[in-house]
C-alpha cells in the first residue's frame, strides 16, 4: 500500500480552515510544556519567552539570590564543651610558660629569651653606661636627651592620697640653652626696678592681672612677694598649677633669688591622667655619669619632699632610658632619702 503523501502547496491553500487551526494547535499542545520545564530551570531574573508559533506561552519566573538565601542561613553552633575545652587550654598553656626557672647568674649573649631570666636591675653608674652604649651601637644622636620615669605611692592612709604636684628645681648641672621667661608681683616700685635689673620679663602689680586674664602676658612662671597675694585670687583659675605657692618657692621677698631660681629652674609634674605617674628629662647623653647622676638624684629629692618618709618609700620604680633607648629599672633604695637623715637636717636648719 503506497505510503501517504503530504499535500502540496496549493493543495495545503486548499485546505479547510478547520484543519489548517487543529494543526497549529496541536504543534502549540506539544512545544509549551518543553518551554515551561525549560523556564523554570532558568537563573535570569525575569524570562518573557516567545513562541515560534502563533500561539504563545507568557511564563514570569521569580529571582532566586542564592547569596541572600545562604547569609540568612543561621550560623553553626560550636558545641559548648569545645569552647570549654579551649578556654582551659589557655590558662595551662600560660602556666607551662610561667613555670620555667630562670637561669642562673646573667645572660652572656646580647640576644635572650627574657622569660628565662629576671628583669635586671642596675645601679645608676651601671644603666648609664648601658645608655651610652646603645647609642654608639645604634648610631643614634649622641646629644639626646635621658629621661627619669617614676611609679610613686600616693597613698597617705586612711583613704588620704598625696594630690598631683608641680615643683621647680635647679640642676646641679644645667642643660638646657634657653632662659625661661619669669613675671614679678609687687606692688613696691623700688621691688619693681630689682625685678627688672634682675631679668623680670614683667614686674607689676594689680595692673598685671586683667592683661594676663585677656592673654596680653605670657610667661613661663609667675612669683611674686607676700603682701600682694590676696590682690591676686582673680588669677587662681587662669594660672592653675603656675598660680605663686609658697611650697613651690614662688612666694618670698628674696626677689633676686627667687628670679634666679625660676630663670634657670626645671619643672618636674606628676601626670594628670597617670596620678602616680612622674615623667622628666634629666640630663643629655652626651654629659659624664656623674653629672646625669647627680641631677637623677636631684630629681628623688625633689619628689620625696612631697610625702613623709614615716610611710615608706615614696618611689616605687624608677626606670632610667634615652630618647631611643628601653627602659632600665633602678635600684631605688641607694637613691631615697633616709628619715634619720632629714631629721638631723632639720635640727640643723632650726
Amino acid at each position: 500500500m503506497a505510503p501517504a503523501r503530504s499535500p502540496a502547496p496549493a493543495e495545503r491553500a486548499s485546505l479547510p480552515r478547520h484543519r489548517a487551526l487543529g494543526a497549529r494547535n496541536t504543534s502549540c499542545s506539544f512545544w509549551a510544556p518543553v518551554l515551561m520545564n525549560h523556564q523554570r530551570h532558568s537563573l535570569s531574573k525575569m524570562v518573557y519567552q516567545m513562541s515560534p508559533y502563533s500561539c504563545s506561552v507568557n511564563i514570569l519566573v521569580p529571582n532566586r539570590n542564592f547569596a541572600a538565601a545562604a547569609a540568612t542561613k543561621p550560623a553553626k553552633k560550636t558545641k559548648k564543651g569545645a569552647k570549654e575545652k579551649a578556654s582551659d587550654e589557655k590558662p595551662d598553656e600560660i602556666e607551662k610558660i610561667k613555670s620555667y626557672r630562670y637561669m642562673e647568674g646573667e645572660p652572656e649573649d646580647d640576644v635572650y629569651l627574657k622569660r628565662l631570666y629576671p628583669r635586671q636591675i642596675y645601679e645608676v653608674e651601671k644603666a648609664v653606661h648601658l645608655l651610652k652604649k646603645y647609642q654608639s651601637l645604634d648610631f643614634t644622636h649622641p646629644n639626646q636627651g635621658v629621661y627619669l620615669d617614676l611609679t610613686l605611692d600616693m597613698a597617705l592612709g586612711k583613704k588620704k592620697k598625696v594630690e598631683p604636684f608641680a615643683s621647680v628645681i635647679s640642676f646641679p648641672y644645667p642643660f638646657a640653652s634657653e632662659i625661661n621667661k619669669v613675671a614679678v608681683f609687687t606692688g613696691n616700685a623700688s621691688e619693681m626696678k630689682i625685678a627688672e635689673e634682675n631679668g623680670a620679663v614683667f614686674a607689676g602689680g594689680a595692673n598685671l592681672i586683667q592683661k594676663i586674664l585677656d592673654d596680653e602676658i605670657h610667661v613661663d612662671f609667675y612669683v611674686a612677694v607676700p603682701e600682694i597675694m590676696p590682690e591676686l585670687n582673680p588669677l587662681k583659675k587662669k594660672l592653675k598649677k603656675r598660680f605663686p605657692r609658697i611650697n613651690r618657692n614662688s612666694i618670698g621677698r628674696d626677689i633676686p633669688k627667687m628670679l634666679e631660681l625660676f630663670k634657670t629652674g626645671h619643672e618636674i609634674m606628676v601626670d594628670e591622667e597617670r596620678e602616680n605617674f612622674l615623667s622628666t628629662k634629666i640630663a643629655t647623653l652626651n654629659m659624664s655619669s656623674d653629672q646625669i647622676a647627680a641631677n637623677l638624684q636631684a630629681v628623688i629629692n625633689e619628689v620625696c619632699r612631697h610625702r613623709p618618709l614615716n610611710l615608706g618609700p615614696f618611689v616605687v620604680r624608677a626606670f632610667l632610658r634615652s630618647s631611643t633607648s628601653e627602659g632600665l629599672l633602678l635600684k631605688t633604695d641607694p637613691l631615697l632619702p633616709k628619715e634619720v637623715e632629714t631629721k638631723e637636717s632639720n635640727k640643723e636648719a632650726a
